[in-house]
Formats: structure tokens, C-alpha cells, sequence
């Protein structure tokens, strides 16, 4: 048995870097998930906790990218209302789906992500500039009520979906990356209130966990502002391909 003093400073610098990963790019909880079990959390107590560190993170990068007046506001709240609609959805469905079912789906979405990313198809809006029309609108309302969906229900791998969301909506990463904390503070507190109500919930654990991704996600925020789009292309891409092999080789050898 792992000292309770081990397990919060463990906990910590796991916090710190999926903080980093997750606000520059996703699947930080890929990391988290299996230090939680690891230290003898139940799986559902520590997809529960887990909820707790990306809640703070999130905030934390809200607040980084706001300081930094690079917050698309109105591009925020709009991503913002459908995706807490369908994460209160998500959170309460009773979907039985096997680990590694779910493994080889969320691979197959980030191997589609990183295909999209190479491609870069809102490279022209971008350059455009063109403004958001009534149909961009509808077409990006109803991809973030599926991202709030996801989200709800599973969590880990939603900021993959959220980054190519935005890339095919026409905006830059660095624009991505602060609509995406956002929209994650709003269907995370919904579904960290069903963990809660249902008892499934280490609280010392997740704020250990969590006052370390404050850190990593508060400096992912000034390299993603410093480094431009380019740069956190470039890190997303890292990401994406060591998290979707990881995904396939564990389901693949979970059979």
C-alpha cells in the first residue's frame, strides 16, 4: 500500500502533465485514468475523480487564455449551450459498451482527427476570414451537442473531437484550444454532478490531481498563445499518434 503523502504527490505531477496535454491537445486522461486504478480506485470512483482535475484544469485555462485576451467569446458561449445540453444527456445514459470496443472507436476518431489535421480544411476560411453564416452556425451547434454527448458519457478523447470540430468550423488552434476549455468546464461540472450524486468520488485524490493539471494547464495556455498554431499542429499530431497506438494495443491484447 502506497503512503497516503506518495499517492498525493504520484497524483500531482500526473496532474501537471495531462493538464499540459489536455489544453493543447486531449487524451490526458488516458494518463490519469490508470494512476487512479493503479492507486486503488474503482473504476467508476476514478472516472469520477478523474472529473474533479479536468474541472480545474479547464478553469484554469478559461482564466490563462482570458488574461491573455485571445478568448473567442461569442464562439465560446456558442459551442458552449449545445454541448451542455447533450452532456446532461450523455451523462445519464445507461450505455453498456466493453473497454475495448470503446478503445478501438475513440483510435478509429483520433487516426480521423489526425488525417484532418494534415489536411487542415478550414485552412481557407481561416484565411478568408469568413464570418460565421446562419448554416456554419446549425452545423456547429449540432457537432457540439454531439461533443457534449460524448463528453457526458465518456470524457476521455472529447478534446480530440472538439479540436477537429473547430478545424472544420474555420479556426486556428490557438482559438481551438480556448473554446475547448471552455466548453469542457460547462459538461464536466454536469457530469462531476452525476459522479457526485452517486457516491463515486475520491475528493482528496481528485484535488491533489487536480492543483497539479492547474499548474500544466495555466503554462499550456502561454505556450499555445507564444508558440501560435503551428507549434501546438505540431504537438497535437505527437499526441494523437502515441495516445491512438496506445488505444489499439490495448485492445487489441485485451482479447
Amino acid at each position: 500500500m502506497i503512503p497516503l503523502p506518495a499517492q498525493l504527490t504520484i497524483l500531482f505531477f500526473a496532474g501537471a502533465i495531462s493538464g499540459f496535454i489536455n489544453i493543447l491537445a486531449g487524451g490526458g486522461s488516458l494518463l490519469t485514468l490508470p494512476v487512479l486504478i493503479f492507486l486503488g480506485l474503482p473504476a467508476a470512483t476514478a472516472n469520477g475523480t478523474n472529473r474533479i482535475s479536468i474541472l480545474i484544469q479547464s478553469l484554469a485555462g478559461v482564466a490563462g487564455f482570458h488574461q491573455l485576451n485571445v478568448f473567442p467569446w461569442r464562439a465560446g458561449l456558442l459551442a458552449a449551450i449545445p454541448a451542455l445540453t447533450g452532456a446532461i444527456i450523455g451523462a445519464n445514459l445507461a450505455i453498456d459498451i466493453s473497454d475495448t470496443l470503446f478503445k478501438q472507436i475513440l483510435a478509429g476518431l483520433m487516426i480521423g482527427m489526425l488525417i484532418l489535421i494534415f489536411i487542415d480544411p478550414g485552412r481557407r476560411i481561416r484565411e478568408s476570414r469568413k464570418p460565421m453564416t446562419p448554416w456554419r452556425r446549425v452545423f456547429f451547434a449540432i457537432g457540439f451537442f454531439g461533443v457534449g454527448l460524448f463528453g457526458g458519457f465518456i470524457q476521455a478523447g472529447v478534446g480530440f473531437l472538439i479540436i477537429s470540430l473547430m478545424l472544420l468550423a474555420g479556426f486556428d488552434l490557438v482559438a481551438t484550444n480556448a473554446v475547448k476549455v471552455l466548453v469542457t468546464v460547462i459538461f464536466t461540472i454536469a457530469a462531476l454532478a452525476v459522479f457526485i450524486l452517486h457516491g463515486e468520488m475520491n475528493y482528496l485524490l481528485g484535488v491533489s490531481l487536480g492543483a497539479g493539471s492547474a499548474v500544466g494547464g495555466w503554462l499550456a495556455t502561454r505556450f499555445a498563445v507564444r508558440k501560435g498554431h503551428a507549434w501546438i499542429r505540431a504537438f497535437v499530431i505527437i499526441m494523437v499518434v502515441i495516445f491512438a497506438a496506445k488505444l489499439l494495443v490495448d485492445s487489441l491484447f485485451s482479447k
